[in-house]
């Protein structure tokens, strides 16, 4: 089984940091509790408020579960669209070579 590794990258307001960073908290609590994710947030070393989020999954089949967001879920990500500086977000899809 090939495993993913899955980015999201984005610039977040300055002013809504503090907002960002507790948010955050609260998809990491989400993603534990469902299936017990990889995920993690990374700042970018020397451009400050640009992060990307990081899920690491053991199979295909489980990244496209990803696609299955419950209301919870849903929530959380309406609430990050608001803090984006440029309302971009950059995905990568990585699949690890067997």
């Amino acid at each position: 089984m090939a495993k993913v590794l899955f980015t999201i990258s984005y610039d977040v307001h300055p002013e809504r940091r503090e907002e960002y960073l507790s948010l955050i908290q609260e998809m990491k609590r989400h993603f534990s509790s469902v299936n017990g994710r990889s995920y993690s947030v990374f700042e970018q070393k020397g451009k400050k408020n640009s992060f990307s989020e990081v899920f690491i999954f053991n199979s295909v089949e489980e990244y496209d579960q990803l696609e299955d967001q419950d209301d919870d879920l849903r929530s959380l990500v309406e609430k990050l669209e608001s803090v984006l500086a440029d309302k971009k977000m950059k995905y990568t899809t990585l699949i690890e070579l067997e």
